[in-house]
């Protein structure tokens, strides 16, 4: 009988994973809002949610770590364009990002009332960014891949993949591939339970906060999704069309519907990777090309930092009416740019990076730091957009990075 009982029930997953992985999620993203607003106290929902978010970070060091490695010690060359042209991508929309992040900051100035400041310790400048990524870059491989310190992880996958392909026996080789399609086969296996954890999620963020978020601070959400949206729906399809000269709608939407979506309630570029790598194989681009682009763009392809950066900092000059030239705005892109492809390096993220960007005009640390607390307040929906917006522009990008090149070997 019990025997009965489990393949029925086995039967009943297969049939399930048959039903659209977006549709499910999509249905367990409405039962975590009603359930958020209809029963808060039910607060074991939201452990479906940690318990998701949980395994995507644990699996996702390794698997970079392990895909890494097997995809440089097997490759076969010829990556280098697809790379430059990646990089390219990743610099460049990051900073058009913050542009318009200026542009729409002195259409809508934004003023806010500063509260209490923030404890949290900001970094002193660019020079302490970079400091910490270099260190971050040569730290001990296994605490990297225990600490979820990607920068690490991909220093020494690369090291590790490059001594693999010049000393290691085809047999060696084979089996570290062999344990990279492992660790993806679970991989794959986490995101089947992807729409019990958005729905964990859904319900702990509804349950939680509700809907005041949109009270206190509206305007200002409102210029910092607008702006996030506007590089979504408009720059990034922009640029994809100036590099492939088609349509970039249809793969826009889909990096949106099946990776943002997953962002934008994890809230967590590093727990995205996995979700990431998956649906580049579904796109059956190269995995030893986007096996590498995809963690890389997990830490300098932060378009929705620099908007971040960018839009908190005008804010809180136009709140203590400091006056701020365009030229000086433009040189904040640029430094929000840089800042943004750290934020990953920094404790806190882009919220902590804001009081640095605020030092080019003048302001103290503890007036800008007040601006680090509203940014938390209103992080339950800043947090989520700009991982949503940073997470799909990178399958966005390697996949037009490698479509590009498939275009100029056709003609």
């Amino acid at each position: 009988m019990l025997y009965l009982c489990g393949m029925e029930f086995i039967s009943f997953l297969k049939r399930l994973t048959r039903i659209s992985l977006v549709l499910r999620i999509l249905i367990g993203l409405v039962v975590g809002v009603l359930l958020g607003l209809l029963v808060p106290q039910w607060t074991a929902v939201g452990i479906l949610g940690k318990v998701f978010v949980s395994a995507l970070k644990a699996v996702a060091p390794v698997l970079v770590a392990v895909l890494v490695a097997a995809s440089i010690a097997k490759a076969q060359g010829g990556l280098g364009p697809r790379f430059s042209t990646v990089l390219t991508l990743y610099l460049f929309s990051t900073f058009m990002a913050a542009f318009v992040a200026v542009v729409g900051s002195f259409l809508f100035p934004v003023t806010m009332t500063l509260r209490e400041a923030a404890s949290a310790k900001t970094p002193g400048g660019l020079d302490e960014i970079f400091t910490s990524l270099l260190t971050n870059m040569v730290s001990n491989p296994l605490h990297s891949v225990t600490s979820s310190n990607y920068i690490g992880i991909l220093f020494w996958a690369v090291i590790i993949g490059v001594a693999l392909k010049l000393r290691a026996s085809e047999h060696t080789i084979q089996v570290v591939c062999d344990f990279s399609a492992v660790i993806s086969q679970a991989v794959k296996w986490i995101i089947q339970y992807a729409p019990l954890g958005i729905m964990g999620l859904v319900f702990t963020s509804v349950a939680e906060s509700g809907l005041d978020i949109f009270t206190d601070y509206g305007k200002l959400l409102l210029l910092l999704v607008g702006c996030m949206l506007f590089t979504s729906f408009v720059l990034n399809p922009l640029i994809v069309f100036l590099y492939l000269h088609h349509n970039p709608y249809p793969l826009v939407w889909q990096c949106l519907k099946e990776s943002g979506l997953h962002a934008f309630f994890t809230r967590s570029s590093a727990a995205n990777i996995p979700v990431n790598m998956d649906l580049c194989r579904r796109l059956k681009l190269d995995r030893n090309f986007y096996s590498v682009s995809i963690p890389l763009g997990s830490t300098i392809n932060m378009a929705g930092a620099a908007v971040t950066i960018t839009v908190l900092s005008l804010s809180v000059a136009h709140t203590v009416g400091v006056e701020v030239s365009f030229l000086s705005a433009l040189f904040l892109s640029l430094v929000a740019t840089l800042g943004a492809c750290g934020a990953s390096g920094v404790a806190g993220g882009s919220l902590l990076l804001v009081p640095m960007a605020c030092s080019l005009f003048g302001i103290s640390p503890a007036v800008s730091m007040q601006v680090v607390a509203v940014g938390f307040i209103i992080g339950v929906v800043q947090d989520s957009v700009e991982t949503a917006l940073n997470s799909s522009s990178d399958v966005l990008f390697t996949a037009t990075a490698e479509m590009r090149e498939r275009k100029k070997l056709n003609s």
